[in-house]
């Protein structure tokens, strides 16, 4: 039975979770516990008013954070995650991943295992195609890296249908000479990562443990797998905010860490650097010039402006690396403007770096530090009751034949909670849902959480945390959100009543904002059964 832990966030700061927020406008503190060292905006060179005005801007705009890190000269110098999100928490990357893929290859380069010009064709000889022409014979290691395999069309989607995905991938016509034309492409990461794991006999996971997890002090990170047991590479990495702080700072300091280097700085300039130009040109509402992914790519990293580049996943998954600032900003959140949410850096958080220590302003650090301890994401507001309230609490109701084996729900509630309850092949799934608050929780009620691609998802029971909230819009309407903190996402499930009748609707946050067509998941109804 998979249902909410009872763990209430109507009065948590985010101090209470675990947030370190700084004590003095002069303190550096060092971790003992292999975290990043904390100092203050201001003993850095850093203007705490220019990060209040972008935390302004993006709640004026509005833009969803999830949580917030930003380093100068090796130093959290503010930090801050938008409850239910914490600091303890990992966090979905999507393409972010790429970049750790491509730190897998360095390593692996560094050691000899392979080259970036090897052949693609000379790791995979038993899952070629019947006719191997010239362009996929010619495909090199750095094709896959830099996304120029050449393919007319992105791959992804026909390769992860397959069980064999390599087999798939090595199949799909390549119409451009590799190495000629920019085209994104998440299979050929995948690519690199199967490629990793065939020289080295190790996950991708793995192999980056002793190399980067474990001298970065990174736990916890988890990484979804093919049908085969390959890391999907392109995608599928959750971690946490402080380890992606980390692994910016790292690529900063060109690969060493803690006076050692880990990877050669060669390789990191060679990752990071221009390779090839995107497609695309001035827009009317936009010069190249200010476009930031029209600046280059490099080896799964992208080219930014002002110098910078960038690791970055869909929905603002962020870790942009500024080598003129000595600075590292981290963001996590779920946003389709990604572009937008960019310009704000560069419009409030650049001119906010300095070239020296400044002046204390008392005034800023302590708003600054009121501020990020009360970050939050509100609940939708409504009311906390409803004339039907008395008449369906706790009844069952049973739901017609549904795509997701659904077969019966009911609403329980007390004071300040309300408990849905939904069964799939007699196993009660319990998300119990704050009134006006955020309830803590895990969940693996079928058709969750939101995915924006398919392949790679875990086999079996898929739990995951949950911060669920419920409000009435109107007497004959529930409507709860459903956040799954580790991820991006959300749903919005509403279940309407008429007479002793429901209809539960679900509406992901990723078909909300158009990054998908619809929700696939169906309309459930159902009728009180006694």
């Amino acid at each position: 039975m998979a249902s909410t832990r009872r763990t209430f966030l109507k009065h948590a700061s985010l101090g209470t979770l675990g947030l370190w927020i700084p004590k003095g406008i002069a303190e550096t503190t060092t971790s003992t516990t292999g975290g990043l060292p904390r100092s203050t905006p201001e003993a850095q060179g850093v203007s705490s008013a220019g990060i209040l005005a972008f935390l302004d801007a993006m709640e004026k705009d509005p833009f969803e954070l999830h949580g917030l890190m930003m380093l100068r000269h090796g130093n959290v110098i503010a930090e801050g995650w938008w409850a239910p999100y914490a600091p303890q928490l990992n966090h979905t990357m999507y393409s972010l991943s790429k970049s750790f893929t491509s730190t897998a290859v360095g390593f692996a380069v560094a050691e000899g295992k392979l080259s970036t010009g090897d052949r693609v064709i000379s790791f995979f000889p038993d899952h070629l195609p019947e006719v191997v022409d010239d362009n996929l014979a010619a495909l090199r290691v750095k094709d896959l890296l830099t996304m120029s395999v050449g393919n007319e069309k992105e791959p992804t989607q026909a390769v992860t249908k397959e069980e064999n995905w390599v087999r798939a991938f090595l199949a799909q016509k390549i119409s451009h000479r590799p190495g000629s034309v920019f085209m994104y492409n998440s299979a050929a990461t995948y690519m690199c990562s199967a490629i990793v794991q065939k020289v080295t006999g190790q996950k991708i996971i793995d192999f980056l443990k002793p190399r980067l997890f474990e001298p970065l002090a990174i736990t916890g990170m988890t990484w979804e797998t093919c049908p085969r047991g390959i890391n999907t590479g392109g995608w599928g990495l959750s971690i946490g905010t402080e380890a992606l702080a980390k692994f910016g700072q790292f690529y900063l300091q060109k690969g060493q860490w803690n006076g050692r280097q880990i990877l050669p700085a060669s390789w990191i300039e060679e990752a990071t650097t221009f390779k090839i130009q995107q497609p695309g040109g001035d827009r009317p509402d936009r010069p190249k010039s200010q476009n930031d992914w029209l600046q280059g790519y490099g080896y799964q990293f992208w080219r930014c402006q002002h110098g910078a580049f960038r690791g970055d996943g869909a929905f603002g998954q962020f870790t942009i690396v500024l080598p003129q600032q000595d600075g590292v900003i981290v963001m996590t959140g779920e946003n389709k403007n990604m572009q937008g949410e960019i310009d704000l850096v560069w419009r409030h958080l650049l001119p906010a770096f300095q070239s020296g220590p400044l002046r204390p302003d008392a005034a800023a650090a302590s708003d600054l530090q009121q501020r990020l301890r009360s970050l939050k994401l509100a609940p939708p507001r409504g009311s906390a009751t409803s004339p039907n309230l008395a008449r369906i609490n706790g009844r069952a109701f049973k739901l017609e034949t549904n795509d997701i084996g659904l077969t019966a729900t009911s609403i329980a509630f007390s004071s300040d909670t309300c408990a849905f309850t939904a069964h799939a092949d007699q196993v009660p799934h319990v998300i119990t849902c704050g009134m006006g608050h955020w309830e803590l929780g895990e969940t693996s009620i079928p058709g969750t959480p939101p995915r924006l691609i398919a392949g790679g998802k875990p086999e079996g029971k898929i739990t995951s945390k949950i911060a669920a909230s419920a409000t009435w819009t109107d007497e004959n309407t529930l409507v709860m959100t459903w956040r799954y903190h580790e991820t991006p996402h959300h749903d919005t499930v509403t279940c309407v009543l008429d007479g002793d009748q429901i209809t539960v609707r679900f509406l992901s946050s990723i078909a909300a904002m158009g990054a998908k067509p619809n929700d696939a998941r169906p309309s459930l109804k159902g009728r009180i059964t006694a």
